[in-house]
Order: C-alpha cells, then sequence, then structure tokens
C-alpha cells in the first residue's frame, strides 16, 4: 500500500513515515498544502494522512480541492483540535475519518486499515485469492494452510497483486503502490521482486499464479493459481 504523509512539522512526519515502512507501506511526504495537491492528484495513493494545520493552504482547503478535482483516495485528518465542530469541519470537507494528536501509532494504522478496505464495496479484512491468502493487518501470508514468510517489500507487492486480482499491471502500477518516490521508475526493481515472490508463493507448491504479460507487466490470476 502506498500513503502520502502531508505533515510541516519535519519530527512528526518523520515519525509516521517511518513506522509506516516498517509496516509495509510506500510512504511519500509533503509538507505544505500546495505539494500534497500536486502529489495526491499525480500519483494513485490507497491512503492520505492529512495535518490540518498547514503553510499555505491548510488541511480542510486541500482536502476540499483534492475532492473537487476527482481525487477520491481514502483521508485520515490528523489535529491537535478535538472540538466536535473541528471534527465536523474535517468530515464535511472530504475527509473520511478523523484524528486527534496526540495518538497512538497503533491507532492510526489500525483507521488506516479500515480505510484502504473501502471502495465502491466493502473489502474484506482478509484478501483471498485461490489458496492465496494475505491478512494485511497481522502482515500474513499463506499459500493454502502454509504460512508463507515474506519480506515488508514482497508483501506490500503481492498485496497489490491480490487487490487487483486478475488486472493486468504495468510496471508503474506496482511501482505507484509498492514503492515510493526514493526509487527510480526506470529500474529494474518491480522484476526482481515479482521473482522473488513467485519463488516463495509459487514454486514451493507448483503453481504459476503471477502471469507475464509481455510489454505490458504482470498479472495475478484470478484463480490465485489454485
Amino acid at each position: 500500500m502506498r500513503a502520502l504523509v502531508v505533515e510541516d512539522e519535519v519530527k512528526m512526519a518523520a515519525l509516521i513515515r517511518r513506522g509506516l515502512v516498517e509496516e509495509g507501506y510506500a510512504a511519500d511526504v509533503a509538507r505544505t498544502g500546495e505539494e500534497a495537491l500536486w502529489m495526491a492528484r499525480a500519483t494513485p495513493y490507497d491512503a492520505i494522512v492529512l495535518d490540518v494545520m498547514l503553510p499555505g493552504r491548510n488541511g480542510l482547503e486541500v482536502c476540499r480541492s483534492l475532492r473537487e478535482s476527482g481525487v477520491w483516495s481514502p483521508i485520515l485528518m490528523l489535529t491537535a483540535r478535538d472540538g466536535v465542530e473541528d471534527k465536523v469541519s474535517g468530515l464535511d470537507s472530504g475527509a473520511d475519518d478523523y484524528l486527534s494528536k496526540p495518538f497512538s501509532f497503533a491507532e492510526l494504522l489500525a483507521r488506516l486499515r479500515a480505510l484502504t478496505r473501502r471502495g465502491p464495496s466493502e473489502r474484506p479484512a482478509v484478501l483471498e485469492v485461490g489458496t492465496l491468502r494475505l491478512d494485511p493487518a497481522t502482515r500474513q501470508a499463506w499459500r493454502g494452510e502454509a504460512e508463507v514468510e515474506l519480506s515488508a517489500k514482497e508483501f506490500a507487492l503481492l498485496e497489490t497483486f491480490m487487490r487487483n486480482a486478475g488486472d493486468v499491471l504495468t510496471r508503474l502500477d506496482l511501482l505507484e503502490h509498492a514503492w515510493d518516490y526514493g526509487y527510480e521508475n526506470r529500474s529494474n526493481v518491480v522484476d526482481v521482486y515479482v521473482r522473488y515472490l513467485r519463488a516463495k508463493i509459487d514454486r514451493p507448491f507448483g503453481v504459476d499464479s503471477i502471469e507475464t504479460v509481455r510489454g505490458v507487466g504482470y498479472r495475478l490470476r484470478r484463480d490465485g493459481g489454485g
């Protein structure tokens, strides 16, 4: 999953980003409202953590502008103010949830997981594609009854595939959801990690779930390889 953290306090932004990365997220940081607007419009983020108090355009204005321009990534608003009116203003501007500072990082993660399950239809807490299962909350994955040990990046890549089972994903699609801006789009990092993933979820079980679509990218079969 790829998240955008919009926070002008350098220490707070670094702490949130580091925590998300440790949990397997790809996380980018924007420090102003204007920066957040162009980043969120240019990249299909799975979630946005948006502070209300920002230099220039504040979080409420940013949220409203994103919704008006058709960006519907789930937005979790952060604020040092916890009055009912402030929460109503945040939700009315288009935010999906609201978290008051100070907060526990465990609660922030839980709220992000809940938000990313929402969409045109409610998403299940545990993803299942064929005999593949993945639990974003516990960071566990299984092929049948066998648990598969995955690195944080392998987990993020598999989650992206499973949320889009049957769809052809380009290398750019995979980069946008599983890697942050620190990675160079022209690198072969996607191909390398697809090989790693196949070696763990396919080869030991004699199946072939991740298909190469020549000249385009990759696709996880809808049956998960059986």
